[in-house]
């Protein structure tokens, strides 16, 4: 499957290559970029990979997945944004990680409009969601950013998660902000 590549004024969103995974385990690695992600602790090298062969085989099984997320600048791999819906999944979801450095400078809502973007116009969703924890005040802002607004609480991976959701009639394509 191809994996097509999107860009933004900053951004590269593309496959994840098999190079990326040192800065890939290095984000994986950091308990403080990990600690809002999945069961909320850092993962090894070995499971990095795995996880980085994961986002691959979404595409794969989907059609769609996340994106390695390559700053245009430096052509540093910052971190993985893009449309997740594991087996079980709430919804489709629009998710962000990045590596600790690379925070506060916008990248995350960057990515995750042109992912919203990818979500609507070629994927014909009619909502979207993103999964967050309560105590991840970062990741609300970008929720929030995103025009996405808070509908109800569950619990994945045995933790409280919050779901932000918007409509495609409530969306504004990149284009348009």
């Amino acid at each position: 499957m191809l994996i097509p590549q999107l860009l933004t004024e900053r951004l590269i969103l593309r496959e994840f290559r098999e190079e990326d995974l040192d800065a890939y385990a290095q984000m994986c690695g950091d308990e403080e970029v990990m600690r809002y992600v999945g069961n909320g602790r850092p993962l090894s090298r070995g499971e990095s990979w795995r996880s980085l062969a994961m986002m691959l085989g979404h595409w794969h099984l989907r059609g769609y997945g996340m994106w390695a997320v390559e700053e245009g600048a430096s052509s540093e791999m910052i971190g993985r944004i893009g449309c997740w819906k594991p087996e079980g999944w709430p919804g489709l979801e629009i998710g962000w990680t990045l590596r600790r450095e690379y925070w506060g400078k916008g990248y995350a809502t960057e990515a995750a409009k042109i992912s919203m973007d990818y979500a609507f116009e070629k994927l014909g969703q009619s909502d979207v969601i993103s999964l967050i924890r309560p105590e991840n005040e970062a990741s609300k802002r970008v929720a929030q950013k995103l025009g996405e607004r808070l509908e109800e609480t569950l619990k994945i991976f045995g933790a409280e998660a919050l779901i932000y959701s918007i409509s495609r009639e409530d969306w504004q394509p990149t284009l348009t902000r």
